[in-house]
């Protein structure tokens, strides 16, 4: 007896993505090359500043090579958002289980007022305590990208449909299973962007922290700022704003790519 036909939407679920178009249409990489172009060709770029800002008498921030300040700025970045990624989601996971769920509105609170207090108020209290320089900033930006991680965690894991839960239950799965194997996979999606908004957040704030000595790409605002200098601040802002556009297009990527491949196994399932 022949196999009755697959149905059209499960079928593309089963098959991966089609990447239409090519390269020179893909929003990342044009958005990458020029921010990289412009980090490494900015201290060359004297007569277009010039031009567009004549009064000035130096129209082109070169107190620092720009291309290093990127890449300081990116580090900060990654290790503070890695921070507040481990600790939200230790939390979140944490909060959720049977043992821990009392604690999870003391938590959610504390998360929220880390980010109540403004970065700068954070940096003010931590210079004092541990100095000038990337920890303080670091600090800052571990607290401040703490709550959007959390709820998406938290987000995530109550998402999951109750007769899912049950039907593992019944199958016989442990709670260590039904964790690793049923919540974690669908909670992906909701995870990831509670990550996404953690990271885009800390690439815009973590400019301020060269108020208290980081090197990031902040430099040229708060020289241009104090200077009056609009030039330096439209070429801080420039390169903070494409790094941010850019960690937004490589997460909507992942986010696709991870719908696809949580929706492969339920339609599999519905296929059998």
């Amino acid at each position: 007896m022949a196999k009755a036909a697959s149905p059209p939407a499960l079928t593309a679920l089963q098959s991966p993505p089609r990447h239409r178009g090519r390269w020179w249409a893909d929003r990342l990489a044009w958005t990458l090359a020029v921010l990289l172009a412009l980090a490494y060709g900015l201290p060359y770029s004297q007569p277009v500043f010039a031009a567009l800002f004549p009064t000035l008498p130096r129209p082109v921030y070169l107190q620092e090579p720009l291309a290093g300040l990127l890449w300081q700025h990116l580090g900060l970045v990654l290790l503070s958002s890695a921070l507040a990624v481990l600790v939200g989601t230790a939390a979140g996971l944490a909060t959720t289980r049977e043992t821990g769920r009392a604690f999870k509105p003391l938590m959610e609170t504390l998360a929220a007022m880390g980010q109540t207090f403004p970065p700068v108020a954070v940096l003010a209290v931590a210079v004092p305590a541990v100095g000038f320089g990337e920890l303080p900033a670091l600090i800052a930006l571990s607290l401040f990208g703490l709550l959007p991680v959390l709820q998406g965690t938290l987000a995530g894991l109550e998402s999951v449909p109750r007769p899912v839960l049950e039907s593992a239950r019944a199958m016989g799965l442990s709670p260590r299973h039904i964790l690793t194997q049923v919540q974690i996979p669908l909670a992906l999606p909701l995870w990831l962007s509670g990550v996404r908004t953690s990271v885009i957040i800390n690439i815009g704030t973590a400019a301020i922290a060269s108020t208290v000595g980081a090197k990031t790409r902040g430099s040229p605002i708060i020289v241009g700022l104090s200077g009056f200098n609009t030039a330096y601040v439209l070429q801080g802002a420039l390169l903070v704003g494409l790094l941010a556009i850019s960690a937004d297009l490589v997460f909507d990527r992942l986010a696709r790519r991870l719908q696809w491949d949580t929706a492969r196994p339920t339609a599999k399932m519905l296929l059998n």
